[in-house]
């Protein structure tokens, strides 16, 4: 069954995380995504390791688990776009492609002649997407981005973890991640425009303004109330009880949503009589005396282990579960129902686990049709599939270094 996207064609130049994470999630919709990369090294993550995917012998492969995470479904071209033929290449590659996205430092590809403007007289209708740390224009332009700097920088940080210790980044980058994802939908709502205009478009994706944007109701706490939240360990600023609360053999999520929710909890905690407090009677209340009522739970939930409280508590609807370990969510009855890990078929490997999509789609779901692909293992094969290039051509690319096979 073709994919959502599968008339569409995607330019890959892009690396690490932000970019690729917007290529494979074209990629998943069924789109043709052609990876660019350097002969030689390729990818910077592919050396991300250890972990390294182990071969069919039992040792380790030189894919990354790091690189792994975000190329599937790709097709990869080792070019040298320091050659004038490189350069060539690509600008080829670009006259037949619906959508190219680029992480280079602002004006970076300009001096190889493949800049927006550049590409854009050969293909007007190309949807251009840069993705940069501070975006094509204003002070910070030129500097380098990266997802730990950002979330520093952009305010995630100042609201992420204990209060009495040191700010702490989230365990994932996940300011790449909703880059990643932002493009996506950028350059599907480009897609759209040029269907009904017949224009391309260049698209300006920064991280620092992705994670500004996704400071949400934190930003929005600020800028009504006038005072910068600041970091409540696994409180929520604006709910009570909403946070991780001690067991007798670990520690639960309490996300308690409404008045209701917590009448139900205070049932089955045995202190109704909380819900009848005039402190804590009401969403409003339970945050201003937020101290109080909390160690009031933390004393009662201590009593019974994680499973029991999430036994009862499911019971009546109220939100909690435990806090899992990675190898916990792996095994966790709703994530294998849901199918999470699937296993994709490896060129050196024989296979290679990878993380589901969570698109579901009636009409054109998710096709896991390629593996995370070895560096170069496709650059014949896309010369002579996107440019029509003739076995002779593409040998003396090959001679020549121009291109690399993988």
């Amino acid at each position: 069954m073709a994919g959502a996207l599968s008339n569409v064609r995607v330019l890959d130049l892009s690396r690490v995380l932000a970019g690729p994470w917007a290529t494979q999630t074209l990629a998943d919709l069924g789109a043709d995504v052609i990876k660019v990369e350097r002969p030689g090294c390729g990818d910077d993550t592919r050396a991300w390791g250890p972990p390294y995917l182990k071969g069919e012998n039992g040792l380790p492969t030189t894919e990354s688990a790091y690189f792994l995470s975000t190329n599937r479904n790709k097709r990869s071209v080792a070019i040298d776009i320091s050659l004038p033929d490189g350069q060539d290449i690509i600008r080829q590659l670009a006259a037949n492609a619906d959508i190219l996205v680029e992480n280079f430092k602002v004006g970076g590809l300009a001096q190889y002649g493949l800049s927006y403007e550049d590409v854009k007289k050969i293909n007007p209708r190309i949807i251009y997407c840069s993705i940069t740390g501070f975006g094509q224009d204003g002070p910070y332009a030129s500097r380098a981005g990266y997802d730990f700097l950002i979330q520093g920088m952009g305010g995630l940080m100042s609201v992420t973890g204990d209060p009495n210790g040191d700010p702490q980044k989230v365990g994932v980058a996940l300011t790449d991640v909703l880059t990643g994802l932002y493009t996506t939908v950028a350059a599907l709502a480009a897609l759209a425009h040029r269907e009904r205009s017949g224009e391309g478009q260049h698209i300006d994706v920064a991280l620092l303004d992705v994670e500004v944007a996704c400071l949400a109701n934190q930003a929005m706490n600020y800028l009504v109330g006038g005072t910068p939240p600041q970091r409540l360990g696994n409180m929520h600023p604006n709910i009570v009880p909403y946070q991780s609360f001690p067991t007798s053999n670990g520690d639960m999520i309490l996300a308690i949503g409404n008045d209701g929710q917590f009448r139900r909890f205070c049932e089955v905690a045995g202190r109704p009589e909380w819900a009848e407090d005039e402190r804590f009677r009401n969403n409003t209340k339970r945050v201003q005396h937020r101290d109080e009522l909390v160690a009031l739970i933390r004393e009662v939930t201590s009593r019974l282990t994680t499973k029991e409280w999430v036994a009862a508590l499911e019971k009546v609807g109220v939100p909690c579960g435990p806090i899992n370990d990675i190898a916990d969510v792996f095994d966790d009855p709703q994530v294998r129902h849901r199918g999470l890990h699937v296993q994709m078929k490896h060129p050196t490997a024989g296979v290679t686990p990878s993380v589901a999509s969570p698109l579901r789609m009636t009409a054109t779901p998710v096709e896991y049709r390629r593996a995370p692909p070895l560096l170069g293992e496709h650059s014949s094969e896309v010369l002579q599939d996107w440019l029509k290039m003739d076995d002779d051509t593409v040998n003396r690319l090959l001679r020549e270094g121009v291109v690399s096979a993988g």
